[in-house]
């Protein structure tokens, strides 16, 4: 166990190192000077060469992104003063610390990620093991047609129905926002609940075709039969054998979403104007705003690489199957 997760470590910082030079070095293929952005309207080619020299825009682009990974794990110092580990920067159109930024938007993100996975994989999966257990039945052709349709919906269409009906013009729920858990958790919850709900809609369709396809396939193993004939309650077989051998697939795909989810919902958050790290990278790609962009890319990268790990890892506890060369 402890060679594959020093092997899959070592994969997974190969991996961001790729991401990041590409990310850098794609930027600086776009026909346009950040310096100005930091320049203002009464922008003098005076200024524009102070601000080069200062956020160290003057040199060759491999020395400046020498200069960037070299900050990430020991500082840095820029002409506005020195910006320790790890440093992403400051950003060309506010002039804010990156790493900071970063820290104070990941709240919103987290909180939108755990709320809508604990609903689509509570609905997704429960809808799945129903329509598995009901295979054939019009229970179970009513919740695969229902998955097909809402898998085929978007969160930016939804998004503006819920809001105009449940908010705008019926004012049954409040304005979406995101107040601190700290603060007052039953505003939290009031002011998070429908984005779940839109964020959660897709995910479940989802998890609900791939909680019934694995259950049927499990349902028709060998061992699952050889329990049945051996007078095992259906129920105690269904839960017992053929429900954690379906586990695997699902937390695959678990593992993906909730990476892709820390990392930022940006539509979802686009939509419902919540300042997560979703809307922070629009605003950023919005703005040609390269430090920030590529602390969102990396720490996003970055921790899609790591629930991958972990699901990896968690494949030998969930099924026995499993062994980790």
């Amino acid at each position: 166990m402890l060679r594959f997760l020093v092997r899959r470590t070592l994969g997974a910082l190969v991996i961001l190192l790729f991401i990041s030079a590409f990310t850098y070095f794609l930027f600086f293929a776009i026909p346009h000077d950040p310096a100005l952005l930091s320049c203002g309207k009464n922008c003098t080619p005076e200024n524009i060469k102070l601000i080069h020299k200062n956020l160290g825009l003057d040199e060759p682009i491999p020395v400046q992104y020498y200069h960037y990974m070299v900050g990430i794990f020991a500082g840095r110092d820029f002409a506005a003063g020195p910006c320790p580990a790890p440093c992403l920067g400051y950003s060309f159109a506010t002039s804010d610390p990156v790493w900071p930024t970063l820290l104070d938007r990941l709240p919103t993100t987290i909180s939108l990620t755990l709320g809508g996975a604990i609903v689509f994989l509570l609905v997704g999966v429960g809808a799945g093991m129903v329509a598995a257990w009901k295979r054939g039945t019009l229970t179970d052709k009513v919740f695969s047609s229902a998955s097909l349709v809402l898998s085929s919906m978007q969160i930016y269409f939804i998004g503006p129905i819920v809001l105009a009906l449940l908010v705008y013009n019926n004012q049954i729920f409040d304005q979406p926002k995101y107040v601190p858990f700290s603060e007052n958790p039953v505003d939290w919850f009031n002011g998070l609940l429908i984005p779940w709900c839109v964020l959660s809609i897709i995910f479940t369709a989802n998890y609900t075709r791939m909680a019934r396809s694995t259950l049927v396939e499990q349902l028709q193993e060998e061992h699952v039969r050889t329990a049945r004939a051996k007078g095992m309650s259906s129920s105690y077989v269904f839960f017992r054998y053929a429900w954690r051998g379906s586990l695997i697939p699902i937390i695959t795909i678990l593992g993906i979403d909730l990476g892709s989810l820390f990392g930022g919902a940006m539509i979802t958050e686009q939509t419902f104007a919540l300042a997560g790290l979703g809307r922070l990278a629009v605003e950023s790609v919005t703005k040609t705003d390269l430090p920030m962009l590529m602390g969102v890319m990396l720490f996003s990268a970055a921790l899609i690489v790591l629930f991958n790990i972990i699901v990896d890892a968690a494949y030998a506890f969930i099924d026995p199957r499993v062994r980790l060369a």
